[in-house]
């Protein structure tokens, strides 16, 4: 509730500094846009100079995945140095979550995909894709930004050009970026060939990608369809993890933006206010919450995938 409430503080900022120049009307699509997107080139947060057509600056998204990558170090490594030092290591705590987070990945999720010969390899892996993923699933839907935005709106009042001001524009869920998403769908690619290539050998692995004995006809149609199978997978996770984290913000920023439209639309704030607090609020608040459930949903269903992915290149045979 707290969530929604800030963000419909800071849809309003756009629309008011843009009426202090010029009367101009309420742009819904515009305003939502400006905060679920990386806002890189517009405002990066720090300039880079551009190498072989890619630009290295750090723009919002990239910062959050800092973001995220510190938190997690920092809980993990404190939380297992803390109960190393016990004289008699009893989990209590926080490391009573961590070991439940442990044990549900690897038993759960990496076992009955991979087997027991390979469980320890490659829980490592899909461990940290389950807690980085439900970190920056989470972060998102924490107000940080926002409630940065309101300060510097209404107490510290920086220049367009400095830091905050710049942090404060767009998204704050790394894992709505598709770009984060690829990324991590490539490493899920790239831990399939190994995984193959380590339980049969290079060359056998590429040689399971389609069964053997068949007629030499039918390798002419599947040996494509197989290829192109390797690379829907990655693609399919790539789009359904940044999909459903997009999707969720700008359900909230759009109901959000009716408090604005209905304003606009009867020339009144008091048909606005009833809008927004009969329709707007509730439902943004009943999206909020589905939204947490979704920001656990998808931190599992990247990491099951990454498994089974993993194990059908480990066991051919199933």
């Amino acid at each position: 509730m707290l969530s929604s409430l800030l963000l419909a503080f800071v849809i309003i900022q756009e629309p008011h500094a843009a009426a202090e120049s010029a009367p101009e009307r309420f742009n819904p699509g515009e305003t939502i846009i400006e905060h679920v997107s990386n806002s890189g080139h517009e405002h990066p947060l720090l300039s880079l100079p551009t190498v072989f057509g890619i630009d290295f600056s750090v723009t919002k998204h990239v910062f959050v995945l800092w973001l995220v990558a510190a938190v997690v170090f920092f809980v993990v490594t404190v939380t297992v140095r803390r109960y190393l030092k016990q004289d008699r290591p009893i989990p209590s705590g926080l490391m009573n979550g961590l070991e439940a987070i442990v044990e549900f990945v690897r038993d759960s999720i990496v076992r009955p995909n991979v087997g027991n010969k390979w469980v320890y390899t490659w829980t490592p892996l899909i461990l940290t894709f389950f807690c980085f993923i439900l970190t920056a699933n989470a972060i998102g839907l924490i107000p940080i930004f926002e409630f940065l935005a309101l300060i510097d709106r209404f107490a510290l009042h920086t220049s367009p050009e400095s830091f905050l001001n710049r942090v404060i524009h767009g998204g704050t869920t790394a894992t709505a970026n598709f770009n984060v998403t690829a990324g991590l769908a490539t490493v899920t690619f790239l831990a399939i060939i190994v995984a193959g290539s380590r339980a049969h050998g290079f060359l056998t692995h590429w040689k399971n990608l389609v069964p053997h004995g068949l007629h030499p006809l039918v390798y002419v149609l599947l040996i494509p369809i197989e290829i192109i199978g390797m690379f829907v997978r990655p693609f399919a996770l790539t789009m359904r993890l940044a999909a459903n984290m997009t999707g969720g913000h700008i359900a909230i920023l759009s109901i959000l933006s009716f408090v604005f439209l209905f304003t606009e639309m009867f020339a009144r704030a008091i048909a606005g206010i009833g809008v927004g607090v009969f329709v707007s609020l509730p439902l943004a608040v009943g999206i909020s919450a589905l939204e947490i459930i979704v920001v656990l949903v998808q931190a599992y269903v990247f990491t099951l995938l990454s498994a089974v992915f993993i194990g059908m290149a480990i066991h051919v045979h199933h």
